[in-house]
């Protein structure tokens, strides 16, 4: 039985992996044909297609009750995200990191970060919970108006981009443009795969995980987080080999905002997220990572290669941690 399980896993990234392929396509192509800057394409449209799978899977983990998925798997995709996928980015041609990006974008997410940290150590606080060496024990939670409170910010913080995009001059190009009803098409394809394969994923991954004794918020952090954030890897490594490498950073910063504020915002609103002490620690890990990124990118206005081997060994140590914690 645990052969099908395992077939259903690998099957549900497949289908996440090819979903978002053909989500990033129809929407960047659609994008194209209305004159959206590539700037914002990037950080929105490319940002939420790379996404995507983190959003299935984690809705469909908070509908089916498994809270624990949805949060790890936001968190341990995030911390992929910047030391998994920039760190063999940066491997393969040092990052350089747009001026935006390091201005505007990457603090947004960073101090976002913080105050989801301090939201959920308040609510510990004033509900009487205090720091327990049980790392399954819950001790706080994300409400549905917090949930809110994040959908209402990431929704304005578009809105911004959107406006800022409009100032500026940088049109997308009129070279390359598919046919709307091709881009559409790859939409509605790309998300019914993204749906089926997050729907697989969840199943595969909670049976995998009792049939094994593993705690459900560790396969979210790892296997799910991992594989849902593939997408994310795929479009950034490309971009890297290609020399655009300020997209590869523009592309992760916007994939981590969408997954901290509106996926987890969803999750949160659809039904109150448990917070055990393993998610406290892992959301602590990620902001105190999250700052030493910004840091690395400040350093010359790119991420080099020495810097990207340290944030692979950093990721390492980190996945060896939640294993043996």
């Amino acid at each position: 039985m645990i052969l099908f399980y395992l077939l259903a896993l690998v099957v549900g990234f497949i289908a996440l992996v090819k979903g978002a392929d053909m989500f990033v396509d129809g929407s960047s192509g659609l994008a194209k044909n209305f004159g959206v800057p590539a700037l914002v394409i990037g950080l929105t449209l490319v940002a939420l297609g790379t996404s995507a799978p983190e959003l299935a899977v984690s809705v469909s983990a908070s509908l089916r009750g498994s809270n624990e998925i949805a949060l790890s798997n936001v968190l341990g995709s995030n911390l992929f995200n910047l030391l998994g996928v920039l760190g063999v980015c940066a491997v393969i041609s040092p990052i350089s990191v747009e001026k935006n990006v390091l201005k505007r974008d990457f603090p947004f997410s960073v101090v976002t970060t913080g105050l989801i940290l301090l939201a959920v150590c308040t609510y510990a606080f004033f509900s009487g919970h205090s720091i327990s060496y049980d790392m399954e024990k819950d001790i706080s939670q994300i409400s549905r108006f917090m949930g809110l409170i994040l959908i209402i910010v990431f929704t304005a913080y578009i809105c911004y981009l959107i406006h800022s995009a409009k100032n500026d001059n940088s049109q997308s190009s009129d070279k390359n443009k598919q046919p709307v009803i091709k881009c559409v098409l790859f939409i509605v394809l790309g998300l019914s795969l993204i749906v089926a394969g997050g729907q697989a994923v969840v199943y595969g991954a909670k049976e995998i995980a009792r049939a094994f004794g593993m705690t459900e918020t560790l396969i979210g952090l790892t296997i799910v987080a991992i594989g849902t954030s593939l997408p994310e890897l795929v479009t950034s490594v490309v971009a890297a080999r290609k020399g655009e490498t300020g997209l590869a950073v523009g592309n992760v910063i916007g994939s981590n905002i969408f997954n901290l504020m509106f996926i987890l915002g969803i999750c949160a609103f659809i039904r109150p997220v448990a917070v055990n002490m393993a998610s406290v620690f892992d959301m602590a890990i990620l902001l105190c990572i999250s700052i030493l990124t910004l840091m690395f990118s400040h350093s010359g206005g790119k991420i080099n290669r020495a810097e990207g081997i340290i944030m692979l060994g950093i990721y390492v140590s980190d996945v060896v941690f939640a294993i043996l914690r």
